[in-house]
């Protein structure tokens, strides 16, 4: 019997679209374009999980649209293949990353086709491809020969840097030093997260209380020779490119917050001999502000100078280079022993704000600039060297984290601002009890009192620049981007460091040059790690390590790009994916980007999406991309959890607990008092709902909770795509995860959700082929006659509303409607063919296997994949008659059918001659007749 049968219909419609190319993307566009791109994935070894295919579910039904609709639609798909899981599998196998990442990629594929996606394969890029890696190292070289010109406030090749006089440009070594200090790309010593257990550099995530994430071992802090990029020359402009973007409000607030711009001013302390702040203060005058601080001098960095009356102390980060010089024979032994403690903490712990502040005197003082005030310099891990100046002068009466500190270290806290009169606190403040980070007016401060906040800023900042102490200054809370890892599996430096006779290297660099690209990693029979603080490609024999250029001899650079890199700049590949000669042909760039539509997940917000746009960035000012921002419109879907899971709290003893009354600590789940508490799994039939909650049928009292978690191998609450589809049909699996709510929503799984699905494909199925019969035809209603007034309305009222929900992107409510279409016409004893085909072609962007396989039953020859999209009729949409219930006393007695433009009177004469009404109302006396056009009549009789 001709049954729906998903497992017959699919395969086949994916080979006859991979036969014919049938996504296959014109070189350039020849109609209105649309970019609709996906956030390329990881091949992990598990494969898909059914959490991802649902953002590839929503751009392919997004560029079906757009094809139908007569657009050029470029829709690719590629893998982000380098990184640490396959190292690690290698580490543990000994096979080589590349043969398992190559493995899972064709998994990947394998899962992408069976789920009917229409990328044009033919594009398809892996970061790992020796001709991709050729153009990432390029790129890398682009910035290693830029440096932003403020004044231009762009980025300008590095032979255009002006270099100083005082720099013999003979002198190779000086010259490159200097250039160094403006370049994009630039080497330096950087602290990082060592573990010497894995034997590698770990991310500030990773690392716990001091220990890796994973397997507990001990994390230090050390500076390691590291390739920086230099993003925070482009904060700004990474700032000022979010407005025009359509993006969601809470991405843009996210990267606004990452590149943290803060205007105040930098002020310097005196630090040098006790009676010399004199001659300072005057030789300052003379001089000016200076760009570098002296020996003598500390500079710190302030959002609030109106403040610098109250600063009672100063804090230096552990890693300040200043350190040294400050601390007396004295502080030494404890200065060092905090130093080396502050080493084993991850940033994350060490800025975390509610932490217990510690800290240790150095033994110096320096002298406030603005009043000659005597203050202590202590050195704390709650400030950090890479933010700011890395150092701070302390008000603990108007900074919570100084204020902490202070009551610590029993600091004195001079109030300086004044709160406002109603401030709950004020009191507390003015005696030095409380915090207050506010705005309000000057006290304790000199001349200064009795004016605002804002004033005191803008006048202090003023006088700090009159007298050369201090300038007015923007900051960022963005670093430069730490680009380098030591492990094997990613794309080596295209970078040579001269070296002389005994192997040393002499300081001077130079690319690779572009006909060697791409550097190809070196062969290693061990992919363990050493264990050292050193990159993994120390390993690699001289063969690959040393080269010999011009009668010169460099080593190769080891450390390797992370995984960032090929991320950065994917988009542009898929353009023109097979180009050797160039990046990529200008005007098949400037034909497709920017990019129309981006579908990723939110944990993306930040990193992947800031490093793009700095590298497109880049290549703008360089002349290599004809846009400057990559991705126009920008939308994350949510995150889909497991099934709900039925959960009961108890402890040891078979005591049931209340999950409110659970706490989760770090030794795991209890009670407010501390008794042990499990969660034991409910099976359903063991469970009734009461009130909005469930219980045990058997214990009323047993309170279950019903949660769902992320998916997870841990849980075992994976889903597997391979299964859905096997069950139910990939378009089963496509329709449920977009008719699971809006497309930004996290949702909870539910087989039983799939299996509702599927029985609307059913019925789809039914309403156009006849599955009694002994082959494959049409249902007997089906008719080659136009749709009557009522159907056309219920057609042309499906095809707005689906347009219009695609395009906004509110797949849900798309099929809703969809859904709705079916009911109706399955009870229709005669459905226009009309009708049936122009649902295949709304349905065919969610369902493409089955849209196909009854566009070929309803005789037609070709895909439909280029049909033109359905417009709707609007005069269609107007009902020519309407049916109006007649009242009597507010009580319905009949209905009446009439003109939908039909006027009150006419309305009310009519109602009024009806025989039924007439019957009701004989011998009675009309009080007066409501009538409400389109809605009712209602006749009030006593």
């Amino acid at each position: 019997m001709p049954r729906y049968n998903p497992a017959d219909i699919e395969p086949r419609w994916q080979a006859y679209w991979e036969q014919n190319r049938t996504f296959a993307t014109p070189d350039k566009p020849t109609q209105r374009k649309r970019y609709v791109l996906d956030m390329f994935p990881y091949p992990s070894g598990e494969g898909l999980h059914v959490g991802h295919p649902e953002g590839y579910t929503a751009t392919d039904i997004v560029a079906r649209f757009a094809r139908m609709r007569g657009e050029s639609v470029l829709h690719p798909m590629g893998f982000d293949a380098f990184g640490l899981p396959a190292e690690e599998h290698a580490i543990k196998t000994g096979e080589h990353p590349r043969i398992q990442t190559e493995r899972n990629i064709s998994e990947f594929t394998r899962q992408l086709k069976m789920l009917g996606f229409s990328y044009d394969w033919d594009r398809v890029v892996s970061t790992t491809d020796p001709g991709y890696v050729r153009w990432t190292q390029w790129i890398f070289l682009v910035l290693y020969d830029t440096w932003f010109d403020p004044e231009q406030k762009r980025g300008r090749p590095i032979s255009e840097l002006p270099i100083p006089d005082s720099i013999d440009p003979a002198d190779e070594a000086a010259v490159e030093a200097y250039r160094a200090e403006w370049r994009l790309a630039y080497e330096t010593e950087a602290p990082v997260n060592w573990c010497d257990a894995l034997g590698t550099v770990l991310a500030n995530e990773e690392v716990i209380d001091g220990k890796s994430e994973r397997g507990g071992h001990p994390v230090r802090r050390l500076p390691l020779r590291q390739w920086m990029l230099r993003i925070t020359a482009y904060a700004e402009r990474l700032l000022e490119g979010l407005e025009p973007l359509d993006w969601p409000t809470g991405i843009k607030t996210l990267q606004q917050d990452w590149i943290g711009r803060s205007a105040g001013a930098e002020v310097d302390f005196y630090i040098g001999s006790a009676d010399g702040f004199e001659d300072w203060k005057a030789g300052r005058r003379e001089a000016g502000f200076v760009d570098q601080p002296q020996a003598d001098t500390l500079r710190v960095y302030t959002t609030r100078p109106d403040t610098l009356f109250g600063a009672t102390y100063m804090v230096v980060a552990p890693e300040h280079p200043a350190v040294p010089r400050l601390t007396t024979a004295d502080a030494r032994d404890a200065v060092k022993a905090y130093c080396d403690a502050a080493a084993f903490k991850s940033e994350r712990e060490r800025t975390q704000g509610d932490r217990e502040k510690t800290g240790v005197f150095s033994g110096s003082y320096a002298i406030n600039p603005v009043n000659g005030a005597k203050v202590p310099v202590w050195i704390a891990d709650y400030v950090m060297a890479s933010y700011g100046t890395g150092a701070i002068m302390a008000v603990p009466a108007h900074d919570e984290r100084d204020f902490q500190f202070a009551r610590q270290f029993d600091i004195p806290v001079v109030p300086v601002v004044d709160p406002p009169a109603d401030h709950a606190l004020r009191q507390d403040v003015l005696d030095g009890k409380a915090c207050f980070a506010g705005s309000g007016v000057a006290i304790n401060s000199g001349s200064y009192d009795g004016r605002s906040t804002e004033d005191v800023k803008a006048a202090v900042t003023a006088s700090l620049e009159s007298e050369g102490l201090g300038k007015a200054a923007v900051n960022y809370k963005l670093r430069d981007w730490l680009f380098s890892r030591q492990r094997f599996w990613g794309e080596p430096f295209p970078i040579l460091h001269e070296i002389d006779a005994d192997g040393r290297q002499t300081g001077v660099k130079r690319p690779v040059p572009d006909e060697a690209l791409p550097v190809s990693l070196p062969e290693l029979k061990d992919f363990r790690p050493h264990g050292r603080p050193e990159p993994m490609l120390e390993k690699a024999d001289d063969q690959w390590l040393v080269v010999e250029l011009d009668g010169r001899r460099y080593k190769r650079e080891t450390n390797t790009m992370p995984q960032w890199a090929g991320s950065c700049w994917y988009f542009l590949r898929y353009i023109d994916p097979l180009n050797e000669s160039q990046l990529i042909d200008p005007e098949k760039e400037k034909a497709w980007m920017p990019v129309d539509l981006y579908v990723g997940g939110a944990e993306h917000a930040v990193l992947h999406l800031l490093y793009s746009r700095f590298w497109h960035k880049v290549l703008y000012d360089r002349g290599h991309v004809s846009c400057d921002e990559p991705f126009q419109r920008l939308i994350n879907q949510g995150m889909i959890l497991g099934e709900a899971e039925l959960t009961l709290y108890q402890t040891e003893d078979g005591t049931v607990v209340a999950p409110q009354d659970v706490r989760r600590g770090e030794d795991g789940m209890t009670t407010a008092d501390g008794t042990p508490v499990m969660a034991k799994a409910v099976q359903e039939e063991d469970v009734v709902k009461q009130g909005e909650g469930w219980v045990l049928k058997d214990d009323p009292n047993a309170r279950v909770e019903s949660r769902s978690f992320k998916m997870s191998k841990s849980r075992g609450n994976v889903v597997n795509p391979d299964v859905v589809v096997k069950d139910y049909g990939a378009d089963s699996l496509r329709l449920y995860e977009m008719f699971m709510g809006p497309l930004e929503a996290t949702k909870p799984w539910s087989m039983a959700g799939v299996g509702g699905v599927r029985n609307f494909l059913d019925r789809a199925w039914r309403m156009i082929v006849d599955q009694d019969a002994a082959e494959i035809r049409l249902v007997d209603a089906l008719v080659d006659s136009p749709c009557n007034e009522e159907q056309a309305r219920v057609l042309h009222k499906t095809i707005r509303s689906v347009t219009e929900d695609i395009e906004s992107l509110s797949f849900n409510t798309a099929i809703a409607r969809m859904m709705e279409f079916v009911n109706y016409f399955t009870r229709q004893k005669q459905r226009p063919r009309e009708a049936m085909q122009t649902f295949v072609l709304l349905l065919s962007p969610f369902a493409p296997h089955l849209a196909e396989e009854l566009w070929q039953i309803l005789g037609n020859a070709k895909t439909l994949a280029y049909e033109p999209w359905p417009q709707w009729d609007e005069a269609a949409l107007v009902e020519s008659t309407v049916e109006i219930p007649i009242q009597v006393n507010g009580k319905v007695r009949t209905k009446l059918v009439v003109a939908a433009d039909i006027g009150k009177d006419d309305l009310q004469k009519q109602a009024l001659e009806l025989p039924r009404i007439q019957s009701v109302i004989e011998g009675k006396t009309i009080a007066k007749t409501i009538v409400v056009p389109g809605r009712l009549v209602n006749i009030v009789a006593k």
